[in-house]
């Protein structure tokens, strides 16, 4: 097979064998062992049930009033103009929409379409480690070279250390990529640990790209702090959000950036060459989600954190009953549990037996590190269940848990 920077992405996310073989993800194996042996999915990260049902009636009433051509390159201006409301209603940050705001086709191509037109060889972009398996494959594709700052199990979650901050970075630091509240981990970076990073970014002139997707589902009263709200930050960070978490619509891929506009017109340079635009009629339902905050959606998603704390609490509980020794999530849809205390000391051969011993499907972290690195070897035994599936479902878990512990 010919060579490419396919080949690139594939080794950097541990895909690619000495002998040139590529193997399917971790993902696609544990799905297909869920499928196979009908143990219940908490591997993947999406809802079993739909959002709001005024917003799927938006997503209809726009495809049957006929926008179901492209929308406008940038996104249609009633989107862009909610997301400049979100912002400046939920975190006082004033922005632009006419020439600060992109939609994107998911969270995921904006991180994309800004890590290629950001940073290329020669560059260093800085993530937190664990990451989502999406931010070194599109580092892979620009060219650059991937640097992390770990985050370390403490009797008060995942953290970071002001020296881990310091190491990352050097001269070639050209991106910083932020993503809180954090997948897999569930932390939520605190204002001074954001403080860290954004100190090092100015002192290095290294622009701060976040991943804030799961900005609304916070538990347990912590906050979350925009990384564009700290001092001297606004002018370098390009802030990524999407509709997929806070609506629970995944499938409708609606996401948006913002920033300083220089940045956003090198990005969506880019950008309009990968999907050129997406998701028309979602667009208007979406943006009727963001303006109605104070209203049906905001009750919506006030209530969906409420109801996934309890969904966490219920599923960190079982995962203690059987054995795990599950570090308690602040933010997001997943919680990561250790499983050493079950006897495995490798999560790989852990989530294969699960299905059979347990009827339960979940993936091991050490997919979200840098295959080999110093943090996988750290996390080796760690796992990742999901809680964003009906509380039957979780309860059908729970009892299957039970069994380990038994």
């Amino acid at each position: 097979m010919s060579h490419g920077h396919w080949t690139d992405v594939a080794r950097a996310v541990g895909l690619l064998a000495p002998d040139g073989a590529v193997s399917s993800t971790i993902f696609a194996e544990m799905s297909a062992l869920a499928t196979r042996t009908g143990a219940v999915n908490l591997g993947q990260g999406f809802p079993d049930v739909d959002g709001p049902a005024h917003l799927k009636a938006a997503a209809i009433a726009a495809i049957e009033r006929g926008d179901n051509q492209y929308p406008p390159g940038p996104g249609i201006p009633a989107l862009l103009d909610a997301v400049a409301t979100h912002q400046r209603r939920c975190y006082g940050l004033e922005v632009d929409p006419a020439t600060e705001v992109l939609v994107t086709a998911g969270a995921t191509e904006a991180l994309a379409a800004t890590i290629l037109a950001l940073a290329g060889p020669g560059d260093e972009v800085v993530t937190l480690e664990p990451f989502y398996d999406s931010y070194t494959a599109a580092i892979a594709l620009s060219g650059a070279t991937h640097r992390t700052i770990p985050l370390r199990p403490t009797p008060e979650g995942f953290r970071l250390d002001a020296s881990d901050v310091e190491a990352a970075f050097s001269p070639r630091t050209r991106l910083v990529l932020v993503n809180s509240p954090h997948n897999p981990t569930g932390t939520v970076l605190t204002a001074d640990e954001l403080g860290l990073i954004a100190r090092a970014a100015i002192a290095h002139d290294a622009v701060v790209v976040t991943d804030e997707v799961y900005e609304h589902l916070v538990y347990d009263g912590a906050r979350h702090v925009p990384m564009a709200t700290l001092p001297g930050m606004a002018e370098r960070t390009v802030t990524i959000s999407s509709a997929g978490k806070t609506f629970s619509f995944t499938g409708w891929k609606v996401g948006w950036l913002h920033g300083p506009a220089e940045l956003v017109t090198a990005v969506r340079t880019v950008k309009q060459f990968l999907t050129y635009v997406a998701s028309g009629p979602f667009q208007h339902a979406v943006a009727v989600g963001l303006a109605d905050e104070e209203g049906r959606t905001g009750e919506y998603v006030t209530g969906l954190a409420r109801s996934l704390q309890q969904r966490r609490d219920l599923l960190c509980g079982a995962l203690t009953e059987a054995g795990f020794a599950p570090v308690v999530p602040r933010g997001t849809y997943f919680v990561v549990a250790d499983g050493a205390g079950l006897g495995y000391e490798d999560a790989v051969d852990l989530c294969r037996d699960l299905p059979e011993r347990a009827g339960v499907v979940a993936i091991p972290v050490t997919a979200f590190c840098t295959p080999g690195g110093e943090v996988a070897r750290q996390l080796r035994s760690y796992v990742r269940f999901t809680y964003v599936k009906q509380e039957a479902t979780l309860e059908q878990a729970a009892r299957g848990l039970a069994r380990l512990g038994g």
